[in-house]
């Protein structure tokens, strides 16, 4: 779930150049963490490539990445199996991606 709100409040702050950037910029950082992600073979890799793409989602309001994000991190932590967050992100975080990048304009306007 994206947190449409939070959106707007950035492209209130960046403008619509601005925010056009960022997000280039986070699909990007997005793409680069979740290859890191996928690669990961230890509970500290792990938990840092979660902790780095749950940063990434609650920046631009991706609140339920975040949330499945923040579980992989704490399992890693304590060296827990952490397969299912790991499959759910893999899948889940670029189509919140997609959404992200097709639908901005219109929800920003709509709730500005």
């Amino acid at each position: 779930m994206i947190d449409w709100a939070h959106v707007a409040e950035l492209y209130a702050d960046f403008g619509a150049d601005g925010f056009t950037e960022v997000l280039d910029v986070f699909t990007s950082e997005v793409t680069d963490g979740l290859g890191q992600l996928e690669s990961a073979q230890t509970p500290d890799q792990h938990r840092v490539a979660f902790h780095f793409l749950k940063g990434a989602a609650l920046n631009l309001g991706i609140q339920d990445i975040a949330a499945l994000c923040a579980t992989g991190e704490a399992n890693a932590a304590d060296a827990k199996i952490c397969g299912a967050a790991k499959e759910q992100v893999l899948i889940l975080f670029p189509s919140r991606c997609a959404v992200l990048a097709q639908q901005w304009r219109q929800r920003v306007s709509a709730i500005q």
